[in-house]
Formats: structure tokens, sequence, C-alpha cells
């Protein structure tokens, strides 16, 4: 079941990095930012408003655990800053490709750190999914003019990062809490924490003021399918047997996704090759489907 709700939860995210990149472009990123939070928190707040009146509020009275979601949110909200700026900047044929870099991070924490061990199946399912993003990699990078020193690349990179680091943490935090609590709080502190923050750089910083903020149907759309592979994705790491490098490289496969997006509605280049690229990252994530049964 953990297989199918990663699955599930891929194709949820590639359907949100096209909602972001429209969202995004030449629009305030901050301000997507902050509206993507809000919705996020305002679709979960009702299990948060259930729990108190059930009277099984698990964090209430539990200082340590709200630390943990706090610990979280700043994480994801570093990741997505960087992410929604890159995201913006850059084609999805580059952005998608280093975003997809993340579960060689994840494995690399998933082995120091829970100690996990991949059969031969799952282990030729990695390799080609390594093999496959390095390729999609070299592509993006000729469609960028200076990719080396762009600042645009970096914060991708930067974004990737901390977006492993939260999913080695999420397998922790699901250890210890409700799959669905963890995501409904960390949603709502998101939103304070970024709200916050908008308010102080919008005070002091005045180019922060410079590009307008343009509401957008698809802003909405962020949240919504944001949250529901977040769902999707955490029950599937609430599973005993799931394994989160396994789990991280299935829903990396949300590349497909975007890079379909791109080619047939943006236009961009290269598309044999991508091509063979997606055929090769989807026999990769078939192996470590069949691996994981």
């Amino acid at each position: 079941m953990w297989v199918i709700l990663a699955l599930t939860s891929a194709l949820l995210l590639g359907c949100y990095d096209i909602f972001k990149k429209m969202s995004v472009a030449s629009n305030n990123v901050l301000g997507v930012l902050f509206w993507n939070t809000f919705f996020c928190a305002l679709l979960l707040c009702p299990f948060i408003i259930a729990d108190f009146i059930n009277g099984t509020p698990v964090f209430d009275g539990n200082p340590t655990a709200h630390l943990h979601i706090l610990l979280k949110s700043a994480i994801v909200l570093v990741s997505w800053t960087l992410g929604y700026f890159s995201i913006k900047h850059l084609p999805l044929t580059i952005s998608g490709p280093i975003s997809a870099t993340r579960p060689v991070l994840v494995l690399i924490g998933a082995l120091l750190i829970f100690s996990e061990n991949l059969n031969m199946l799952q282990s030729f399912g990695v390799a080609l999914g390594f093999f496959s993003l390095f390729f999609i990699s070299r592509l993006g990078k000729k469609e960028s003019s200076a990719p080396r020193t762009s600042m645009w690349l970096w914060m991708a990179v930067g974004a990737t990062l901390f977006g492993a680091v939260s999913a080695l943490y999420d397998k922790y935090l699901l250890r210890i809490y409700e799959p669905i609590q963890v995501q409904a709080w960390y949603s709502l502190y998101q939103c304070i924490i970024m709200g916050t923050v908008i308010a102080i750089i919008r005070r002091f910083y005045a180019p922060a003021r410079n590009t307008p903020f343009k509401w957008r149907w698809t802003i909405p759309c962020i949240a919504v399918f944001l949250s529901a592979a977040d769902m999707a994705y955490f029950y599937a790491l609430s599973d005993d047997s799931s394994m989160i490098s396994v789990v991280s490289m299935i829903r990396r496969g949300s590349v497909i996704v975007s890079f379909a997006f791109g080619v047939i509605a943006l236009h961009e280049r290269h598309v044999k090759a991508k091509l063979l690229d997606l055929i090769i990252l989807l026999a990769g994530l078939v192996l470590l489907v069949l691996g994981s049964r």
C-alpha cells in the first residue's frame, strides 16, 4: 500500500509543480508563497479543530512536539522559498531535474541514519534513476546561459538540499506522531512564520515591494495538490515497512509530469532526448515498485 501512496504522491506533486510555475511567472514570489501556506493551513485546520472538539489534541501541553513541528516548518519554508525563486527564473527542464536529484541525498541519509537496505531490483531501480537524473541535468545545462554561475541554479540546489533534510526528518517524526497531525500543525506554523517574515521584509526592505502581487486561479490549486500529495506521502512513510529511500525516489517521478507539461505546453527543446530519459526513469520506477512488493 505504501508504494501506491508514493506513486499517488508523485502524480499530485507533478501537478503541484505545474501550478507553481504558472503562479510565480512574472509575479511576486513571496506573495504566492504566503497564499500557498495560507490555503494549506485553511485546508488542514479542520483536523486540528476536530482534535480539540474530540478532546484528543495530541500536541496540547507538549512543548517538545511543537518544537519538532516548528523545526519541520522552518526547514520546509527555506526549501520552498529557494525553490519558488528558482522555478520562476529557470525552465522546468532545469528546475525539475535538479529537484529530482533529491533521492540521491535521501538515499545516502537513509543508509547512514536508518540503516535501510535495498534488494537487487530496488538497487537497479535506484541506479537507473540516478543515471536518468544525471542525464536530465546534462540536458538542462544546455538550455542555461550560465549554469555554473546562475544564482537561480544555486537556489534550486539549495532547495533540493533542504528538501532532502526535510524528507529524512519526516521519517523520524512519523515514528512519533500521526501523519495528519504533523501535516496540519506544520501547515499552520508555516502560515504564521511566512506571514511574519513577509511583514518584516516589506517593512524594512523596500525592493521587496517592487514586484506587485497578481492573483491567479492557479494559486489555491498549489495548496490543494500539495496538501493531497503530502498526505499520501506522510501515510506512505507512516507504514513501518516503508523505506524512505524508495519512497523519495518514487515521489521524484513527479518530474515526468512537469517535463510533459514543459514539452507540450511550454514547447521546450530537446524533446527526443528528454523522452528517452523519461523512459529510463520510468523503468527505474517500475523496478522500485516491483522490488517493494
